[in-house]
């Protein structure tokens, strides 16, 4: 019986829908133009355009047959119809571009999706979500599905997200987590799309900084100093909006509108208060401090005092890092990343001040940098014994080692503790270079004693100056270079 039933759905079935559906649009647009004040004239007509349009949910089970709904036109009159029939003609959009089904037609998927951006599908679905309203729940279901819609096609096409947002998208999400409404699924799914649009994308990030959006980020988490999310889909949305935080951070232009936003001041209470946002404004900071474009930042930070909440995290890792699932690698990683990136960039007073802090209290943070050190140098050395011991094996077997396989172990590496280790060797041979001579002798009185080597931490470093300045100049690349080598060759 089913086998009968699918051969009733053919191509020429499709054909025949598609053509009904023309038929009956056009026969709504003209009785709607014929009786514009009338609307029961036209009534009749937008039911048998709603169920046709119902029926075609089938095509979506064919994604191989999409092309007809492109070649007969349908596309276009989907898009026509959203001025009069959004909710059924996004329903159907929804289901058309469905991640899965457009993964099981590559084909069919790229005609179809081509031919919705071709229509500027994007700024007529946002135009539409400016029209409706979200008191009534069909309408919200609308929205929510619309940005199911382009969930999508920017998952199948991550090329389009720039487009989307200059569409008009960026300024409708900000809009819409912004606006005084109760939290809902409608606005954690907000988040994720401005997330999404983020990632990776130099035009968004400049587009939201424009928009003043590094405000609405910073006034949206500010919820979440005092109070932890209520429930789940709120820690959800709450981190989705660290993480496009995040993303907006990694260009320069951005640094400067969070700082003078007071993102440092919101990062810096978050950290005080113990809460759940306390692991995401760690990472903030650090995307907000590092490298040269951070100088800004760093400055302001001691400034605001950020070495008095910033050096208790580092001297202890907070025990409640399970709860919110983050690992104690990580909270390492990040302070280590915030006092290297402030050791870097700090110039004059500011400078001294830190440095102070390494000498207060009989040098008890060179003590715990230490403990750090040996505690990765360890991990690090254990994961390379076992590389080392499974190339051998290799090449025992006579395989081959290809760069797939190198790439694995160096991941491998870095899972173990490799970045942590160069940051923290970075701080060992920065302060013994301060011109202070107690710290000097505390790191190498340390390394001594625990039968640590000068030679090793040389080594690391060389490794750690070959790989920075990702995306960044040449010129860039090879001074940095130099410098860290120079600290090197004095330590």
């Amino acid at each position: 019986l089913d086998e009968g039933h699918m051969e009733l759905v053919d191509e020429s079935t499709v054909k025949k829908m598609i053509l009904t559906f023309e038929k009956r649009s056009y026969k709504n647009q003209a009785l709607r133009i014929k009786f514009p004040d009338n609307p029961e004239k036209f009534m009749e007509s937008e039911l048998d355009l709603n169920d046709i349009i119902q029926e075609m949910h089938v095509i979506a089970t064919m994604p191989d047959l999409y092309h007809l709904l492109v070649e007969l036109n349908a596309v276009h009159s989907l898009l026509g119809l959203l001025t009069h029939v959004a909710i059924a003609v996004v329903d159907l959009l929804q289901e058309l571009t469905d991640i899965d089904t457009l993964h099981e037609s590559e084909e069919g998927a790229e005609v179809l999706i081509d031919a919705l951006l071709e229509g500027q599908v994007v700024a007529l679905l946002v135009q539409n979500m400016e029209r409706l309203d979200e008191l009534v729940k069909e309408e919200a279901d609308g929205i929510f599905n619309t940005l199911a819609i382009i969930e999508n096609m920017a998952e199948f096409k991550p090329g389009l997200c720039t487009e989307a947002a200059q569409q008009g998208l960026m300024q409708w999400l900000l809009k819409r987590i912004k606006a005084k409404m109760p939290f809902d699924a409608n606005k954690l799914y907000c988040s994720e799309i401005l997330a999404i649009l983020l990632q990776n994308n130099d035009n968004t990030r400049e587009l939201l900084g424009e928009m003043d959006g590094i405000d609405v980020l910073l006034q949206q988490l500010s919820v979440f100093k005092r109070h932890n999310p209520s429930t789940a889909e709120e820690q959800e949305m709450m981190e989705n909006l660290f993480d496009g935080l995040c993303s907006c951070l990694m260009l320069p232009s951005n640094r400067d509108r969070f700082l003078r936003g007071e993102g440092l001041q919101l990062m810096n209470l978050m950290l005080r208060e113990k809460k759940m946002s306390r692991t995401s404004a760690l990472k903030v900071l650090n995307h907000g401090m590092i490298g040269p474009e951070g100088a800004d930042n760093c400055h302001k930070f001691v400034d605001i005092l950020g070495l008095r909440t910033i050096f208790p995290l580092f001297m202890k890792t907070p025990k409640k890092m399970k709860k919110t699932g983050n690992s104690e690698k990580e909270h390492e990683e990040h302070v280590s990343s915030i006092i290297a990136s402030m050791l870097r960039n700090l110039k004059s007073q500011q400078r001294s001040r830190l440095l102070n802090k390494f000498t207060e209290n009989d040098c008890e943070k060179v003590d715990r940098l230490m403990e750090l050190h040996f505690k990765y140098l360890e991990a690090v050395q254990q994961a390379d014994k076992r590389i080392e011991g499974e190339k051998h094996e290799m090449v025992r077997r006579g395989e081959i080692l290809d760069d797939g396989m190198e790439d694995e172990f160096y991941l491998r590496r870095l899972d173990a503790g490799l970045f942590v280790l160069q940051l923290i060797c970075y701080i060992m041979v920065e302060i013994s270079n301060s011109g202070i001579s107690q710290l000097q002798q505390r790191v190498h009185q340390i390394l001594n004693l625990r039968g640590g080597s000068v030679k090793v931490v040389r080594h690391i470093m060389r490794e750690y100056a070959e790989s920075i300045g990702d995306g960044k100049s040449e010129e860039f690349k090879e001074a940095e270079r130099k410098r860290i080598m120079d600290l090197v060759e004095n330590f």
